[in-house]
């Protein structure tokens, strides 16, 4: 139980951690377009992109997929670019709209495919901790769950600022999305640049 808890908050850590603020960028990213209201669908979002690097994290981690990190590390910031620039297209219905059930499954279905990206970036910190370990299961497992834990919290935060934008300083739902998507997009490109 005590080596569990200790994957947990590694991976709880990990997310959370201001010096490798891309994947919290994703996240925000992610939920510029949601409100408060939506907060179910957006769960189910990000943990569609959690399932998606937890199989590559598994995968590399376990030596079955190798992949150049220098080439995933420019990867990560363009899953991000993309979805910055797919938000600045996004059309706002009036708040009873309820998406179509195929445009949330293409949602999800893209946010698995960023994930597996994503999830190749984690691989090298991962595999390094669990160099000593005789099974990874366990500790993978409760990486991940520390990983989504932290991710939640991040969902929580965005999603309540978007609800004091656009319910409490009554911006437009469009305008607050493409102020959020901005700032996510200026902020990758400035990561972009300064790798390079």
């Amino acid at each position: 139980m005590q080596e569990f808890l200790i994957y947990l908050k590694l991976g709880y850590q990990h997310i959370t951690d201001l010096k490798g603020f891309d994947h919290i960028l994703f996240i925000v990213a992610l939920c510029a377009i949601s409100s408060l209201k939506q907060w179910k669908s957006v769960l189910i979002l990000i943990t569609a992109f959690t399932l998606g690097h937890s199989i590559t994290l598994a995968l590399s981690t376990t030596g079955l997929i190798k992949v150049n990190p220098e080439f995933i590390e420019v990867l990560i910031p363009v899953t991000i670019l993309i979805t910055c620039i797919v938000n600045f297209f996004h059309k706002f219905k009036k708040s009873i709209y309820t998406e179509p059930k195929n445009k949330k499954f293409i949602r999800y279905l893209i946010a698995s495919l960023f994930g597996l990206i994503h999830g190749l970036g984690f691989s090298n910190y991962l595999r390094s901790l669990l160099g000593s370990e005789s099974s990874i299961i366990k500790p993978l497992f409760a990486f991940n769950l520390g990983l989504e834990f932290g991710q939640i919290i991040i969902v929580i935060g965005v999603l309540l600022l978007n609800f004091l934008m656009i319910i409490i300083l009554d911006l437009r739902r469009k305008t607050w999305n493409l102020i959020l998507s901005g700032i996510v997009f200026g902020m990758t490109l400035m990561l972009i640049i300064n790798s390079l």
